[in-house]
């Protein structure tokens, strides 16, 4: 059950990153040119997820425990330290540049007008997060 909720999560989440444009680097793009032909569209979108994590935020103190898992996993720090800001940075400079982040970039995978370049940017993603397993692991 855990599974197929988990999966028609994501198919939602994927159809409406897909509806919303924002699986269109050149709408991310446009996000970020603020000098220029700026795009408010993403702003919405962000303006949309920040409401629901505010009812999620209300709603999870007020729950025993998860609907679908015996107990709730949420982060067990709230430090910033310099490989939050690095991990930070780094995903903003390659969302800047490749206009996609991790969810919009799978959804792509489906929809993209230039297949081959979605492709690429997801498996150079896999790739720095699987370097990332394997430096992590060797210095923990």
């Amino acid at each position: 059950m855990k599974q197929l909720l988990t999966l028609i999560a994501g198919v939602i989440f994927g159809i409406g990153l897909t509806l919303s444009g924002m699986t269109d680097p050149a709408r991310v793009r446009g996000f970020l040119d603020i000098f220029g032909d700026w795009d408010p569209t993403l702003a919405f979108v962000m303006g949309g997820a920040l409401i629901v994590m505010a009812v999620a935020w209300f709603i999870q103190p007020k729950m025993v425990k998860p609907l679908v898992d015996t107990t709730w996993h949420l982060p067990g720090t709230r430090h910033i330290d310099g490989k939050l800001v690095g991990g930070a940075a780094l995903f903003g400079v390659g969302w800047g540049l490749g206009g996609l982040c991790p969810g919009p970039a799978i959804a792509s995978l489906g929809t993209a007008p230039s297949p081959a370049a979605i492709a690429t940017f997801v498996a150079s993603m896999l790739a720095g997060m699987l370097l990332h397993k394997l430096v992590t692991s060797k210095n923990a």
